[in-house]
């Protein structure tokens, strides 16, 4: 068998193996894309009046909304503007909860409760993520799917390529006349489609493997020259706790302080410690509808002192070029790093891979049945 030949018969076990995942996987991504204009359309209940009195500290704010969920546990509470609900976000991860409490800011008053796990949206991500299959399960299938997809570009690529340049235009161009049969123009749009997309799809799905292997992603940020631990982590205290209870005063000053000194910032996340040992972990948002450029704070929860991390995930200005492209790493898959434009590519990208999977279905079907096809015999 020949190296071609060997290509061809690769990429198409692959391609019928994973088809049904890839389509999934791909059309999934496509409704992800605009998430957040989507949302924007009919979120005005995060909207306040703005009134010229204190807002809630944080420690008032979790009190409030532990008495709509008194049982589950307190993930984070998001401050933005003035005129911006307060959220306090619970997450419990078994049995798996996920919600959000939005209060008035200045009265206290909840104004809507978010269960992220139901709508749409949560529906979409657990077909991305998992293909609506148990989490363990449905990770995996779709983690090697992906694995088996960027050999699947990488053959199709080889397949495209002409065995002589003379022929290189047809391969990137449609050139359909009346007469032209549904299958050559199935061929074309799996073909030609595949070698336009295939670039932007192979970033897609390195992407998308980073966020489904640690060790793929350690992999990558070793390579790149990183010195630090990748994973995200949560520094202990650096002073022993005197009392035997947690203080929520400090959590309180520490978000008043962090507004003089990021003046700039979009939104704070404050995360309550879980134990009288771990330190408070602030999110500060520096750019909208972006992740990669946050500020990651540690502060001790008795005395403030702020605790430097030993992760990729600290102070964006601390950040080396292996750090910067691996937290980019979100922003690039759902294509905000590039705005809205970005987002308009990633969308379309997805979309063009979701109709290759068809295409080829179609094309093996196409061969198939006409392999199979029998000329019935002559009457006697």
């Amino acid at each position: 068998m020949s190296f071609k030949k060997f290509t061809f018969q690769l990429h198409k076990i692959l391609g019928l193996a994973t088809g049904v995942v890839v389509f999934i996987v791909a059309i999934t991504g496509c409704c992800w894309a605009f998430k957040e204009e989507i949302e924007s359309l009919y979120d005005d209940y995060k909207k306040v009046v703005p009134q010229n009195e204190p807002i809630l500290t944080p420690s008032e704010a979790k009190e409030i909304a532990l008495k709509t969920f008194p049982d589950n546990l307190v993930h984070g509470t998001i401050y933005k503007k003035y005129d911006d609900a307060i959220e306090v976000i619970f997450y419990d991860a078994e049995p798996e909860f996920y919600q959000s409490v939005f209060l008035n800011p200045y009265s206290g008053q909840v104004i809507q409760i978010d269960d992220h796990l139901s709508g749409f949206f949560a529906f979409i991500l657990k077909g991305h993520m998992r293909l609506w299959l148990p989490k363990t399960i449905g990770e995996q299938v779709v983690g090697i799917s992906i694995i088996l997809f960027v050999v699947i570009i990488i053959s199709g690529f080889i397949l495209w390529l002409p065995k002589k340049r003379k022929n290189l235009k047809q391969r990137v161009t449609f050139k359909w006349k009346k007469t032209t049969r549904w299958k050559r123009k199935n061929f074309d749009l799996h073909s030609i489609v595949g070698f336009y997309v295939c670039s932007l799809a192979l970033i897609l799905a390195f992407t998308g493997l980073m966020m489904s292997y640690n060790w793929f992603q350690k992999t990558v940020y070793l390579t790149l020259g990183g010195d630090k631990n990748p994973t995200f982590l949560i520094p202990e205290n650096v002073s022993k706790h005197t009392t035997d209870t947690i203080s929520n005063l400090p959590i309180d000053i520490l978000l008043e302080k962090l507004k003089k000194e990021k003046r700039n910032a979009k939104s704070f996340e404050i995360h309550y410690p879980y134990t009288k040992s771990q330190a408070i972990y602030v999110e500060v948002s520096n750019s909208k509808g972006l992740y990669y450029d946050s500020d990651f704070l540690f502060f001790d929860q008795n005395t403030l002192k702020a605790i430097p991390s030993e992760t990729i995930y600290g102070e964006y200005k601390n950040t080396k070029i292996a750090d910067k492209i691996l937290r980019m790493n979100y922003d690039i898959h759902i294509g905000a790093i590039g705005g809205i434009i970005g987002k308009i590519i990633a969308f379309l990208i997805s979309l063009l891979t979701a109709s290759l999977p068809v295409t080829g279905i179609l094309l093996w079907y196409g061969r198939h049945y006409k392999k199979k096809k029998t000329i019935k015999s002559p009457k006697a």
